[in-house]
C-alpha cells in the first residue's frame, strides 16, 4: 500500500526553506534569495513515512514531487515474478518524482529504508520554475541526467565487476555521499542499509552478499553490521573497488 504520509512530524512545525539544515552544506548549491523564495512557494508541506513504506509506486500516473529531508530511500523496479532491482539510493536533499514530470508516469518506485521526512512540492509549479528561473531549472535537468549516470554505474557493476568489487564500490560511494552531507565521518556511517539492499542493488543472492562481506571483513577492510559501516582500511578498499577520489559536484536543492 502507498502511504500518503503523515503531517506535522515535529512539534516545532515545518522547516522554512531558508532555514533548511541542508542548504549551508557544501554538497548543495546555495541558490539566490529569489530562487529560495520560489522553492518555498512550491512547498506544500512535510510528510512523514515509516520504514519500508512506498513513497511512489511504479508506473504511478500522479506521482508526488518530493525532496527527501531526513532518512534514506531507494528507487527500484520489479519484474513480474517479484524480483526487485534497486536502481540507486536516495539521501537527504535528493529530489524524488521529477522524471514523472517529463514522462507522464513514474518509471520506477521509491521506498523508504527507515523513518523519513519528505518535503512535498507542487508539481504544477515545475513549469513556472523553467519559465522564471532558468538557471535553477538547468540544475534540476542536470540532476536528472546525473541520476541516470548513477544507474549506468550500477549496470557496470552488475555486468563487469565481481562480487567483492561490487560491494566495495557501492559502500564507498554511499559513504562518500553521506559524508558530504554530514551523515558520516572518520570512516563511520550509521545507515539503515542491509545486506538485502546490497543484494537487490548488485544482482547478487543474499547468501553471496553475506559470504563476500564476511571475507572482506576478515581481510580487515571494513566492518558492516547492526546499522553501522566502519571503513577500516580505506586505501585497500578503494584499490579493490578501482575507486578514484573525485569531489562530488554541488547539487541543486529544492
Amino acid at each position: 500500500m502507498i502511504s500518503s504520509g503523515r503531517k506535522g512530524w515535529h512539534a516545532m512545525g515545518e522547516i522554512r526553506c531558508r532555514a533548511c539544515p541542508h542548504r549551508p552544506l557544501p554538497a548543495f548549491k546555495t541558490g539566490t534569495p529569489e530562487e529560495i523564495d520560489f522553492i518555498q512557494s512550491m512547498k506544500l508541506g512535510e510528510d512523514e513515512f515509516g520504514a519500508g513504506e512506498t513513497v511512489t509506486a511504479e508506473a504511478a500516473a500522479d506521482a508526488p514531487l518530493y525532496t527527501l529531508l531526513t532518512g534514506w530511500a531507494f528507487r527500484y523496479r520489479t519484474l513480474p515474478d517479484g524480483r526487485r532491482q534497486i536502481l540507486n539510493f536516495l539521501l537527504p536533499g535528493d529530489l524524488i518524482g521529477v522524471q514523472a514530470n517529463f514522462l507522464g508516469e513514474a518509471s520506477h518506485g521509491v521506498e523508504t529504508m527507515g523513518p523519513a521526512v519528505l518535503c512535498r512540492l507542487a508539481r504544477s509549479k515545475m513549469w513556472d520554475l523553467y519559465r522564471g528561473y532558468p538557471s535553477l531549472a538547468f540544475d534540476v535537468t542536470w540532476l536528472t541526467a546525473h541520476e541516470e549516470g548513477v544507474v549506468d554505474e550500477t549496470l557496470l557493476s552488475v555486468g563487469r565487476r565481481n562480487a567483492s568489487e561490487r560491494i566495495a564500490s557501492l559502500l564507498l560511494y554511499l559513504y562518500k555521499r553521506a559524508a558530504a552531507i554530514g551523515m558520516a565521518a572518520e570512516g563511520v556511517m550509521d545507515t539503515p542499509l542491509r545486506q538485502t539492499h546490497l543484494a537487490d542493488a548488485l544482482g547478487l543472492s543474499r547468501a553471496h552478499v553475506n559470504e563476500t562481506i564476511g571475507r572482506l571483513e576478515s581481510l580487515g577492510l571494513f566492518r558492516f553490521r547492526r546499522g553501522r559501516l566502519e571503513i577500516l582500511n580505506p586505501r585497500a578498499l578503494e584499490s579493490l573497488a578501482d575507486y578514484f577520489e573525485q569531489p562530488l559536484a554541488p547539487r541543486p536543492l529544492l
